[in-house]
């Protein structure tokens, strides 16, 4: 029978320098020593505390092997193989690319399992503090400070790269987790919902090709540039009332789409617009043969409505929310927006309390209308 050790670790100096080391046993017993890169003895004492409490909680070996890969190497892996598409969109994988460059310069030197909460605070504002950097054929030009939203994507790239480890077994838990972002960032990623006095109102200044755009997307709920923007006119089936989306974000956006009566005049009038394209929406500026933005055209139509900003890509959420205060189950939903998770369902229908609104306007305007009295005549 083994005899019990005296002590569960400890810390020591080596006759040959002034660095500290501990010393621990794993779970087998087996004993290990390393160095803690320290001179202080508080600071390695709180070393030896952790990789004792990562043995306890049977993470040692995760956090070790965490510690021994280097981020700039775990960013590229990420990058090569959990961001381009298929698995992400372009666009998805283009921020991701923007967004690597930056966190490798901050913390590509270091060891993945070094990366803390208050490291990443610290870079978020520093990265607040910067401005746009343009390059010229004079030089880099300086602009305005960066947009708190442009840094907060970072920071929900960087939490999506960790996730990633964490669930690979490199990191025993998530730094980002620890980490609030320390400017407010007004309306981030609350989905605005688009009335029906607001939709008239944009689509009397909008074009007549953007016009049925609206429509197709707030009958339907396609993603406006992975499915509609590209989509041809052999994927549209106006007799039957379908439309076949054979490329989308995720698995499940893959599927046929039921078209109201609304979605097919609009896909009827955009086929006659686009002539003898075989797209919907045609473009001769772009090799592609479609469209492939619509930021111009959009912001014009709503700066003409006097219609405050709010992202075309909005218009899905607005489907989703006229469904579920129409009536239709959340599961229901789910499925027409073609969506794995339920969980994402919440993000695009949370504005029906302003639909609610709506409708009350409605009744309110009807009740005052009607001029009749609701009171019951008394008989004598």
């Amino acid at each position: 029978m083994a005899r019990p050790s005296k002590h569960d670790g400890a810390v020591f100096k080596r006759n040959d320098g002034k660095i500290l080391w501990i010393t621990y046993r794993n779970r087998e017993g087996k004993r290990i020593r390393e160095s803690a890169f320290t001179e202080d003895w508080q600071e390695a004492q709180r070393k030896l505390r952790e990789r004792l409490q990562a043995r306890d909680d049977k993470l040692l070996e995760i956090v070790r092997k965490g510690e021994q890969l280097q981020f700039s190497t775990w960013v590229d892996f990420f990058l090569e193989n959990y961001s381009q598409p298929p698995l992400r969109a372009e666009k998805t994988h283009e921020a991701n690319l923007r967004a690597g460059l930056h966190l490798k310069k901050a913390f590509g030197a270091r060891k993945l399992g070094e990366v803390s909460s208050d490291d990443i605070e610290l870079y978020l504002l520093r990265r607040l503090q910067d401005r746009v950097r343009i390059k010229t054929g004079a030089g880099v030009v300086l602009r305005e400070k960066l947009k708190p939203a442009t840094v907060h994507q970072e920071l929900r790239i960087l939490r999506r790269v960790l996730n990633v480890a964490v669930r690979k077994k490199l990191l025993p838990s998530n730094p980002c987790a620890g980490v609030e972002f320390p400017v407010a960032v007004k309306g981030l990623f609350r989905p605005h919902y688009m009335g029906w006095a607001e939709q008239q109102q944009i689509e009397f200044q909008a074009p007549e090709y953007l016009r049925n755009i609206i429509r197709i997307i707030t009958e339907t709920g396609l993603r406006v540039y992975k499915e509609l923007m590209p989509m041809k006119k052999d994927q549209v089936n106006l007799e039957n009332a379908v439309v076949w989306i054979p490329d989308s974000k995720t698995a499940n956006g893959v599927a046929e789409v039921p078209l109201t009566e609304i979605a097919v005049k609009a896909f009827r009038d955009q086929w006659a617009l686009a002539g003898k394209s075989p797209w919907l929406f045609p473009s001769d500026e772009n090799r592609s043969g479609h469209q492939k933005t619509l930021k111009t055209v959009w912001h014009a139509a709503l700066r003409r409505a006097k219609v405050p900003y709010f992202r075309i890509y909005d218009l899905r959420s607005t489907y989703a929310t006229r469904l579920s205060a129409g009536g239709v189950a959340d599961e229901w939903v789910t499925q027409l927006l073609r969506q794995g998770d339920a969980k994402v369902f919440k993000k695009y229908s949370q504005m029906k309390l302003q639909m609610k609104r709506e409708a009350l306007q409605k009744l309110n305007r009807q009740a005052n209308e009607s001029g009749r009295s609701f009171d019951t005549e008394r008989h004598n």
